[in-house]
């Protein structure tokens, strides 16, 4: 097992990928190797730096870096040689097994969709991530920013990809599907989740249970919730800001710390040929280990597989 991970991504890179890396590497067994994507001299001497062993990773050198602010498809098409481009060619070309990165999530997703591309029959690729519950475990969001704008098709996909990913990946059976919707009642709503609740009620590959509140979501009423990627990314954004919050006001609680970030290291893109998971931008040393984690274990479950034989 090679699991790709692009060190030049992410505001702290590559110092921080580089220890996530070197951390990781205690827990994995020898096959599974780490694939560290970006300046090879560089990476080589941090390593050495931090007491690791340079034999213990594998390297592709790709020095040059996408920044946050570029234009997604523009950077793919000028930058060959950057660790985004280079972890998504060794992606396609089975090279790696997963890519990981915590830079610019606009070309992770271009990246995706234009080297291992989307599984045929999936409208659109979905952004999953991790929701705390109060009474403990988390439920799975999706969309949270690849799609603004959606379709009732592609939600009734979503749910889909999402209830795949926790029943393979978390081993959680038959999860309980709910729409994000502002009301409980079948009709309420705007057009989309007016007619997206139909699909969803007769899709019988899905265990859905209806419309989930807003004052619904960190709670147990379903494990997986679905909306468009604008609804998403608020809710998204809102939800992180929880632990910043909590920080500033001093406030100690288990549930609130279950938003920090680190301890899911990133989303999963679901519906493309390939596990790809996106970090934060912000990602630490925790997060890039577990963002890492996060790809093997969509390794090891055949996610990918599961899914194309869903939509094959």
């Amino acid at each position: 097992m090679k699991i790709g991970l692009d060190i030049l991504g992410g505001d702290f890179a590559p110092e921080s990928t580089i220890l996530g890396a070197i951390e990781t590497q205690k827990v994995l067994p020898a096959e599974q190797r780490i694939v560290l994507i970006g300046d090879e001299y560089d990476a080589k001497q941090r390593i050495e730096q931090a007491g690791a062993r340079i034999a213990d990773f594998d390297f592709v050198h790709a020095p040059e870096i996408i920044g946050m602010g570029e234009h997604p498809t523009k950077a793919i098409a000028k930058k060959p040689n950057s660790s985004i481009v280079r972890g998504f060619e060794l992606l396609k070309n089975g090279e790696i097994d997963s890519f990981a990165s915590a830079g610019s999530t606009g070309a992770m997703l271009v990246g995706a969709l234009f080297s291992v591309k989307a599984i045929p029959g999936i409208l659109r690729p979905a952004i999953a991530t991790n929701v705390p519950k109060v009474k403990g475990g988390s439920g799975l969001l999706l969309d949270v920013g690849a799609n603004a704008d959606c379709k009732p098709e592609m939600l009734n996909q979503f749910a889909i990809l999402g209830s795949l990913y926790i029943e393979h990946v978390w081993g959680i059976d038959r999860p309980k599907v709910g729409l994000i919707n502002i009301g409980e009642e079948e009709e309420k709503g705007n057009i989309l989740t007016s007619t997206t609740y139909p699909l969803l009620k007769s899709n019988t590959q899905l265990n859905f249970i209806g419309n989930v509140e807003g004052r619904d979501i960190f709670t147990d009423l379903a494990d997986v919730m679905v909306c468009d990627g604008f609804t998403g990314n608020v809710i998204l954004k809102m939800a992180e800001s929880f632990y910043v919050v909590t920080k500033k006001k001093q406030i100690k609680d288990e549930f609130f710390d279950r938003f920090n970030y680190e301890q899911y290291g990133g989303t999963p893109v679901l519906g493309v040929n390939a596990p790809v998971v996106i970090g934060h931008g912000i990602s630490t040393p925790e997060a890039i280990k577990n963002m890492v984690l996060l790809s093997r274990d969509m390794i090891q479950s055949k996610l990918i597989d599961k899914i194309k034989s869903i939509f094959n």
